[in-house]
């Protein structure tokens, strides 16, 4: 295995591979290690030593005097905690658990960061997470963060109960089997979602101010995260799509590669449209590949220092270089390492991004284990794409656009109840754009069931081959939906435009 990166400024305690929401390389000590600062070695110098010159002693001097004050501050802090905590073991009018109490500190603390990308994690919150990370486990496929007091999807995984459900990066999800995840952790509304395979669970999901119901039948998220395939005819190109970026997905890639070489692939098109990131090192690995020796792949820049580059040579990409002509899609969903990946080709490999604004995930966590099986994440570092840009919030820019057809990002039908003759609602409205954008129906878009929808269903039922009444029910709904998803795979835009960029 190549010799890790030295993350700079990061002690051995917060050392991190990883770009996305995934940790990589984890401290094995108990707790994490108080960094020590450059004013504290100056101040045994000048012990030590005695010296101090002119300006410089004065530089110095003050210096020290701020360290001084930021002990003194932070001893004070420890202090009041430790007050507190008394206080409320000694006086609350019923016995407290001491642990429910360091983790409801520990809680506070990281919460009043303000950052959803950082979280302290109980024992099974990290077995969680590191099931993810080894792409070894059961749920519904979908890449989350916080957003606001409920949770948000940056992007469904290919092949999994989220993205065959019709969900979509952005999704708020407000409902976990018909509870309310208002003010859960990421991580409790996370294991509220996962269960075991075949089971099902219910959510509620609010899309662009609407709401609907979508149940879905837990699976196990595939562990292959690179898949591969001929395309183009005659023009032999080779397609490569990846998930996420885990443990096993850079020596997923490097076997698609070669075995797409030996089909005979003159060019390539990589597909990360709704790939949510992950590992670093994986991104690093990969884009080395592709990049000649000694270009920057990315810059980390942590706190008060400058930002270190990853340049790419052997200790990542092993030797093993490919030369192709390659384009890389990218969409909303395409997040923290994918975009890693999708800069460096873009920037430093001269690969042409093809598709929507990515998501625009900027930082960089670690994670510290402790003792007793907890762990806390902690954003630690920006990470800036090879000409130095910070595309936190923001995202990449493709240079050739193509969005997906309006009809791709329909809210989902969850129940035909209320599709009934004379109804008014959201799910009719949703209804009639299903039949507008198959076909089948040219009146208003108003969420009234009329004569001109009764039509249109009975037209679509003639065309599906099943019994032709004029209402919806489950069987007729289903064949709605499988034949929508089949029309927005085979008009999927930005596939096509890059297809075409290569086909030249």
């Amino acid at each position: 295995m190549p010799e890790e990166p030295k993350d700079p400024q990061v002690t051995p305690a917060a050392k991190t591979d990883d770009a996305g929401q995934n940790p990589h390389l984890k401290s094995k000590k108990n707790r994490p290690k108080r960094r020590v600062g450059l004013w504290t070695y100056i101040i045994s110098i000048i012990v030590a030593l005695g010296v101090g010159i002119g300006g410089t002693y004065w530089f110095l001097g003050r210096a020290v005097t701020q360290e001084i004050n930021n002990m003194q501050q932070t001893s004070a802090a420890m202090k009041k905690i430790q007050s507190v905590y008394s206080t409320i073991s000694e006086n609350y009018y019923k016995p407290v658990n001491a642990n429910k109490l360091a983790n409801g500190a520990i809680n506070g603390m990281v919460s009043s960061l303000g950052d959803k990308f950082s979280e302290y994690m109980d024992k099974s919150e990290t077995e969680s997470l590191n099931d993810t990370i080894d792409s070894s486990f059961s749920g519904i496929g979908a890449q989350v963060q916080k957003s606001g007091s409920y949770i948000q999807i940056i992007s469904p995984i290919a092949g999994t109960p989220a993205k065959k459900a019709g969900l979509k990066p952005k999704d708020i999800i407000k409902k976990v089997n018909g509870k309310s995840i208002a003010g859960l952790t990421l991580t409790e509304a996370v294991n509220k979602m996962r269960g075991k395979v075949g089971t099902t669970v219910k959510l509620e999901i609010e899309r662009g101010g609407k709401t609907f119901n979508v149940t879905l039948k837990r699976a196990k998220i595939p562990v292959t995260t690179v898949n591969y395939k001929m395309v183009g005819g005659s023009k032999k190109i080779g397609y490569i799509t990846v998930s996420t970026f885990s443990t096993n997905t850079a020596k997923e890639f490097k076997t698609a590669l070669k075995a797409l070489d030996k089909k005979g692939a003159k060019k390539l098109i990589i597909d990360m449209r709704g790939n949510p990131g992950g590992l670093m090192t994986a991104a690093l690995k990969m884009a080395s590949i592709f990049l000649k020796d000694g270009k920057t792949i990315m810059q980390v820049q942590t706190r008060g220092a400058a930002a270190e580059k990853y340049v790419a040579g052997k200790k990542y990409d092993g030797g093993f270089k490919e030369t192709k002509p390659t384009t890389v899609l990218i969409d909303g969903g395409s997040a923290s390492a994918a975009e890693i990946f999708s800069a460096a080709l873009q920037q430093s490999g001269n690969a042409k991004l093809v598709g929507s604004q990515s998501y625009g995930k900027g930082t960089v966590q670690t994670v510290t284990s402790f003792s007793d099986k907890t762990e806390m994440k902690i954003t630690i570092a920006k990470w800036l794409t090879p000409n130095g840009t910070w595309i936190n919030k923001k995202g990449l820019t493709p240079n050739v656009k193509a969005s997906e057809p309006s009809y791709a990002n329909l809210t989902v039908i969850s129940s035909v109840k209320n599709l009934t003759a004379g109804n008014v609602n959201d799910n009719v409205k949703t209804l009639q754009e299903y039949l507008k954008a198959l076909g089948y129906f040219d009146g208003k878009v108003n969420g009234y069931f009329g004569t001109t929808t009764t039509s249109a269903i009975k037209q679509y039922q003639k065309h599906a081959k099943i019994t032709v009444t004029g209402k919806m029910d489950k069987n007729t709904l289903t064949k709605m939906e499988t034949e929508l998803a089949t029309k927005i795979t085979d008009n999927d835009r930005a596939y096509n435009a890059a297809l075409k960029l290569m086909e030249k």
